[in-house]
């Protein structure tokens, strides 16, 4: 699960840890993704089932950022590595000038 999110990881020199949850009730199964550059402070919770195949539908990924209140929500795992891709672009500018 999120093989492209995780080579984007090893690309930029991400580090990360992936956690899985059992749900004790309910369809939906959960993942967690920590990264960061130096602290496991980011995460990305995905909500995913199943389908009647056995192939995995991702219902809902969430993406908490260091210090944001509030968690962005994507569909699909392209729109998750455009965000970070964005984000990591812009942090590349600030440190450049400082």
């Amino acid at each position: 699960m999120l093989n492209r999110t995780k080579q984007f990881m090893r690309d930029n020199d991400i580090n990360y840890k992936k956690e899985y949850i059992r749900p004790m009730i309910g369809p939906e199964h959960v993942y967690i993704f920590r990264f960061g550059k130096r602290k496991l402070n980011n995460r990305v919770i995905i909500r995913y089932s199943h389908t009647w195949t056995g192939r995995l539908k991702i219902n809902e990924i969430d993406v908490r950022l260091h210090r944001q209140h509030h968690p962005r929500i994507f569909k699909s795992e392209s729109e998750l590595i455009d965000y970070l891709q964005l984000h990591l672009d812009k942090n590349h500018e600030i440190n450049a000038d400082l």
